[in-house]
């Protein structure tokens, strides 16, 4: 009788230990995916490149995705935030929105982001 309370206590602990790893590794792929995005970002300005803005959007979801769920997480919230901001603020329009999100969707769902990459664009992105 005490090794089967001893065995579903310990079971317990196990479970509860294993929630706790799944939810820091959430946590660390979020953290991860957001640092995609920000780099997707960057590269973006430092690059300048005309009709290259799909592309990055693209690519910043796929780097944040390929992490696991939180990094996907991640990407989603900020596209989200900043397509909503986008629309309001600087008013490009529903048209320019929903393509973002396109790309957005395309490269967080594992979408090989070069489909929106620009002709002659640098090798460097």
């Amino acid at each position: 009788m005490r090794l089967a309370v001893c065995l579903v206590l310990l079971s317990f602990i196990l479970c509860a230990d294993a929630r706790i790893l799944e939810a820091g590794r959430f946590v660390w792929d979020a953290a991860g995916g957001a640092w995609d995005m920000w780099r997707a970002y960057r590269d973006m300005r430092e690059a300048n490149y005309k009709n290259a803005d799909k592309y990055f959007h693209a690519r910043g979801n796929y780097d944040a995705a390929q992490r696991g769920p939180g990094g996907a997480w991640a990407a989603k919230v900020i596209s989200d935030m900043r397509e909503n901001w986008q629309s309001d603020v600087s008013g490009r329009g529903a048209e320019d929105t929903r393509a973002d999100q396109e790309a957005n969707a395309w490269g967080r769902g594992g979408g090989d982001p070069n489909r929106y990459r620009p002709q002659g664009l640098p090798s460097k992105y």
